[in-house]
């Protein structure tokens, strides 16, 4: 109760701040092409405003409470489904008519709910059946939608709008006594804080494998010590490799390659340089402490036999010469390592790393060196 009277004495901060942060949200999330978040902001803003001033559909809206709970659910289901896109592009403008189109379903789903109930009802059925038919059904649906994506897709903006169905349905059910003001304030500053971090995950990961990129290093590197080693990492004649096999091929070596590499002990630090190329860094380690872990490594991916299949589509004939279709082939990997010596920075000891990774490469490749 003293936590509910404490954010009922702060609802004007909250209803004078809201519009402005519906509009940051909007734009901010538009900027980084997170269209379901953008547009859905833009409809809690327009649900906002809806209640709070005189609108010309607000008491059709205040009287169809019903398709507005039902409408919501279907909105968050629907850009749950979606892929991310321009707002601002023709992709934002077919979204505005589906959205639209939502609305309409909503509509026809309590029309058609409404005649099974009565349905039901004439038959006998028990009568609390018909009840769950308008609300609960498309919330149930909705949440088991969304939860199954934001398992599949591993995707922040799902989640978040997984949650705005919850939050949306709770307080419906009046298990929420809040203000709608504070409600919305607390989702949309959710809203942001997703963004960001989807945005710093585009920025310092990379999309292919999945590893901390080139910036991602670049930031780690300002908060290293004086005693560290680097290792530079090349896949050896991937670019032979790429051009027989085909980029796709190509894609699977490289997440092969990663995910060998993240297995990597003693603190070690990996990071997708660029290319077929793999940066190690191996904090507060001396040189043979990071060779011996780098030489571990190197066994593990040679000795490891990755399938190729053919990449041309098979017949249902062919499908069954399989086994003379595919190939087990042996990746391998040079590596240079170097030691941070005194008056070296980040890049100058990259530098050296590089130097005894051309080394490693002259000496046969698929080896160590220093």
């Amino acid at each position: 109760m003293e936590t509910q009277q404490y954010w009922l004495a702060k609802i004007s901060i909250f209803e004078q701040s809201l519009y402005g942060l519906f509009i940051i949200t909007i734009l901010f999330s538009s900027y980084f092409s997170h269209s379901s978040i953008a547009f859905l902001s833009a409809i809690l803003g327009l649900f906002y405003l809806t209640i709070n001033a005189n609108m010309a559909w607000s008491p059709w809206l205040f009287d169809n409470k019903n398709w507005l709970v039902v409408n919501g659910f279907l909105v968050c289901g629907f850009l749950g489904l979606i892929k991310d896109r321009g707002v601002f592009s023709i992709h934002g403008f077919y979204r505005i008519i589906l959205l639209g189109l939502c609305g309409f379903i909503a509509y026809l789903w309590l029309f058609t709910s409404d005649v099974f109930s009565m349905y039901l009802n004439a038959n006998q059925y028990p009568e609390n059946w018909g009840t769950y038919l308008p609300i609960e059904v498309p919330l149930f649906s909705v949440v088991l939608l969304l939860l199954w994506r934001s398992i599949s897709t591993a995707s922040l903006s799902v989640v978040a709008l997984l949650v705005s169905t919850l939050v949306w349905g709770f307080e419906h059910y009046q298990l929420i006594n809040l203000p709608w003001s504070i409600i919305l304030t607390i989702l949309v500053s959710y809203y942001i804080l997703v963004v960001v971090i989807d945005s710093y995950s585009l920025a310092y990961r990379d999309e292919l494998t999945g590893l901390p990129s080139r910036r991602a290093l670049k930031q780690l590197s300002l908060s290293l010590g004086n005693s560290y080693s680097v290792s530079m990492v090349d896949i050896d004649h991937f670019k032979k490799f790429n051009d027989k096999y085909g980029h796709d091929i190509g894609d699977q070596v490289l997440k092969l390659v990663a995910s060998k590499l993240t297995e990597v002990k003693k603190g070690g630090k990996v990071f997708r340089y660029g290319g077929e190329e793999f940066t190690i860094v191996f904090p507060r380690k001396s040189l043979e402490q990071s060779k011996q872990e780098l030489e571990r490594i190197r066994k593990l991916i040679a000795n490891y036999k990755m399938v190729i299949r053919d990449p041309k589509r098979q017949t249902k004939d062919e499908r069954t010469h399989n086994k003379t279709s595919n190939k087990k082939v042996s990746v391998t990997i040079s590596i240079g390592v170097a030691k941070r010596t005194q008056k070296q920075d980040f890049e100058q000891t990259l530098k050296v790393a590089d130097q005894a990774l051309y080394k490693a490469k002259k000496s046969g490749r698929n080896n160590v060196s220093t």
